[in-house]
């Protein structure tokens, strides 16, 4: 029970650290004049992310190099299969051209990168297979030209790239720094250890306790924000702030992760590798039925049935072991 309240604590307080820690950077930097889309496509982009990155640099100082796959991996099936179900179950989702042959094949390959990465003992008959810091480096470099397309498209007027900043003082603005980092740190530690103590409890693995409670409460900003912009019908906001957070997840806290422990990739974990890969590949089918490019409400339930789908799986196997 101590563990399940101090995981639930872990999450509050690395969300609330995240929030602050945006608020407060980027009312700083709109102080000191960086121009707004360069605020949105890096303080607000890094500090929505940075639950995810926070949990996994402290399970990759700690050597829990199960959770920090299954982290990664599960927050990205979570996010098309379950946050873009519930979305569009709400409303249909419309997609831009850009998301449409740009963003979603680039998630779809970085998905296939990782299976790639990690198919060692296939593609070389080596013993085991890894992660590498040299792969760490790769999906880092893929990661700045995600950054670099972004750019070029908020400054070309593609994007609005506008986001709300606050109007703090000075000193406001590094107390809010100051207290979501803390925040970030204080719950990303919380998260980690208490997981950990609960697969160890319940004869759970870390790849299981990653890939569900730790992906799904780390995604819940963008669950949130997603299905508040369905609700405004900001449809654009919902798919987008899905996809890209897929992309960064995988090409930087994924690189991030491996540079400071390179990773040694589980058998079990080809499952979650698949599966990642096919609900990219089903997003971008989705698409393309019915009229125009939207995903209708029927394809968002086929989408949660699939992610219920996988949980039960992921269960299954678990009783097997």
């Amino acid at each position: 029970m101590l563990d399940i309240l101090l995981l639930v604590a872990g999450f509050v307080a690395l969300i609330f650290g995240a929030d602050k820690l945006v608020d407060g950077a980027s009312s700083l930097a709109a102080k000191v004049g960086i121009p707004n889309i360069v605020i949105g496509l890096t303080v607000v982009a890094f500090g929505t992310s940075a639950p995810e990155l926070v949990v996994n640099l402290f399970a990759s100082i700690n050597k829990n190099t199960e959770m920090v796959l299954g982290n990664v991996l599960g927050s990205n099936i979570f996010n098309v299969l379950g946050i873009l179900g519930i979305s569009s179950i709400i409303y249909p989702l419309t997609v831009k051209r850009n998301t449409t042959w740009l963003e979603i094949p680039l998630s779809l390959l970085a998905a296939i990168v990782v299976l790639v990465f990690a198919s060692d003992a296939y593609l070389d008959q080596a013993v085991g297979n890894y992660i590498s810091r040299a792969d760490g480096i790769v999906l880092l470099l893929f990661f700045c030209i995600f950054l670099v397309y972004n750019l070029t498209l908020a400054l070309g007027g593609s994007e609005s790239g506008e986001v709300e900043t606050k109007n703090y003082t000075y000193l406001k603005s590094f107390l809010f720094i100051i207290l979501g980092l803390a925040g970030l740190v204080l719950g990303g530690r919380l998260i980690v250890t208490s997981a950990v103590s609960l697969a160890q409890a319940f004869g759970l693995s870390e790849r299981i306790i990653g890939l569900t409670i730790v992906s799904i409460g780390t995604s819940l900003p963008e669950l949130a924000t997603s299905v508040v912009a369905v609700r405004k019908r900001n449809v654009d906001i919902a798919i987008g702030n899905v996809v890209g957070s897929n992309i960064f997840n995988i090409f930087f806290i994924l690189g991030v992760s491996t540079i400071v422990t390179p990773l040694q990739v589980a058998a079990t974990s080809s499952t979650d590798m698949i599966m990642n890969i096919a609900a990219g590949l089903l997003l971008f089918i989705f698409i393309f039925t019915g009229t125009g490019r939207r995903l209708a409400r029927w394809e968002g339930i086929i989408l949660l049935l699939l992610y219920l789908g996988y949980l039960a799986l992921l269960i299954s196997q678990q009783q097997q072991v």
